[in-house]
């Protein structure tokens, strides 16, 4: 079977590699290569339909108090 290096990683990248191998009990090598034969195989670009008009212009500062609103 051919192998694959992939030489400076993200950091992240690797974090986020090794916990989904963790997670699915799986080597590293072999996370990497089912992920890559999922998306191989199952690749659909995600197309969003034209965003909602409101009423009032959802900001940093909206969210903050809509997630705050009723606590202490």
């Amino acid at each position: 079977m051919p192998s694959l290096l992939i030489k400076e990683l993200p950091a992240d990248v690797h974090a986020w590699l090794k916990k989904e191998a963790q997670a699915n009990r799986r080597s590293m090598p072999r996370q990497a290569s089912v992920i890559l034969k999922e998306r191989m195989h199952g690749f659909r670009p995600v197309h969003f339909g034209t965003p909602l008009k409101t009423r009032v212009p959802i900001t940093r500062a909206f969210m903050d108090e809509a997630k705050n609103d009723g606590r202490p």
